[in-house]
């Protein structure tokens, strides 16, 4: 249950994320939200889940702070 629910949280992250990027013209929050989008369907388990999730957000956190 905790897989199923990670994978809606962090799907619906991805969604919020993909249409901020495609509306305003943001090519790294486009790409992140894709890539939340998708992910979660190939990780099996919850834990390596959330780290990618958390890795996936440092990387858009660490574009935007390089001014991309």
């Amino acid at each position: 249950m905790g897989w199923f629910a990670a994978s809606i949280a962090i799907s619906g992250v991805g969604l919020v994320l993909a249409n901020y990027g495609r509306k305003l013209g943001r090519p790294p929050h486009l790409v992140a939200g894709v890539v939340m989008l998708v992910y979660p369907y190939f990780v099996p388990t919850l834990v390596p889940m959330l780290i990618a999730g958390v890795l996936v957000c440092a990387a858009l956190w660490l574009a935007v702070r390089l001014g991309w």
